[in-house]
């Protein structure tokens, strides 16, 4: 199957964690993959025949219109997850989304899939939820075929985000938000169901889906810690930590790794929120799609992926 005769999935958000492995999945499920992306692309023997790179960004409006071209639908994976102020978040999530909408409408591309997050539906935690709730009202609003995913918790090789606490239950101490639950996704997963919403119609077209691992309310923090702790080989200690302690947490990596640093206020505020569960009024259809990978075995894989990179 050449180029021409798969159907073509614009994707933005494609070097990133979930991006790398949508493209994975597109490509297995027949498609082929336009995608955004900043920088130059090495070669790939596996996926380049099936993907093609298009330089640009967001507020690129010209370069949306090549992403665009002959796309059957829009994935919109891209987003800011850390940023110094509230205008960061706005610029890489609201107004970005919103250039993209508009070159959808005028190209005539009905099919769009947003990727936001369990943060929305506390927009007022945080400047982070604030942005994606935004962006999701932009959404919503369009003319669109759109449908809206809230991933909670995504983990997988390639992420540098929960691999912090990999990386400490290799010390042999978890610290984790003191009360609460939060459900959890592999981002295989996540992708497989992506890319299943590309062609999906009436039972997911204008609707908000909440996916997970299929475990009924989530995971408590200090269970998910210990299974980390197993994953990688150790028992661990968990601390419990309150939204205060968070705070000093937040403002201690800010002293020590600036713009690195991956526990910020807007993040420590939401965390410390007690419930971070899908509903399951937001329950994907089980016809569409359905977890694949149980959480443990996810998070040994996991584990034994950062191993072999020589991340742990």
């Amino acid at each position: 199957m050449n180029q021409s005769d798969r159907p073509v999935i614009a994707l933005t958000g494609a070097t990133g964690f979930v991006g790398q492995s949508v493209i994975e999945e597109a490509v297995r499920a027949g498609y082929h993959v336009r995608a955004l992306t900043r920088r130059e692309q090495g070669p790939n023997p596996l996926l380049d025949p099936h993907v093609t790179w298009v330089r640009g960004e967001l507020r690129d409006t010209a370069s949306l219109s090549l992403l665009t071209r002959g796309a059957e639908a829009i994935v919109h994976v891209a987003g800011v997850v850390n940023a110094p102020d509230a205008a960061g978040f706005e610029v890489g999530n609201v107004a970005g989304t919103l250039n993209l909408i508009e070159t959808a409408v005028v190209k005539g591309i009905a099919r769009f899939i947003y990727v936001s997050s369990l943060s929305a539906r506390e927009p007022q935690l945080s400047a982070y939820g604030a942005s994606k709730a935004r962006a999701e009202k932009l959404v919503m609003a369009s003319p669109l075929e759109w449908t809206i995913v809230r991933p909670p918790a995504i983990y997988g090789p390639r992420d540098k985000e929960m691999f912090e606490l990999f990386r400490a239950a290799r010390w042999g101490v978890v610290p984790v938000p003191g009360q609460g639950r939060a459900s959890m996704i592999h981002v295989e997963d996540l992708a497989r169901l992506l890319v299943a919403l590309v062609p999906a119609g009436e039972p997911v077209t204008g609707r908000i889906l909440e996916p997970d691992d299929g475990r009924p309310n989530g995971w408590g923090h200090g269970e998910t810690a210990r299974a980390i702790g197993i994953a990688v080989g150790k028992r661990v200690r968990v601390v419990g930590l309150s939204r205060g302690v968070l705070m000093m947490v937040a403002k201690a990596d800010n002293f020590l790794r600036g713009a690195n640093a991956k526990m910020t206020p807007d993040r420590a505020s939401y965390f410390s929120h007690p419930d971070w569960v899908v509903s399951t009024e937001a329950r994907v259809p089980d016809t569409l799609w359905q977890p694949r990978i149980a959480t443990e075995d996810g998070l040994r894989a996991t584990a034994e992926w950062y191993r072999g990179e020589g991340w742990l």
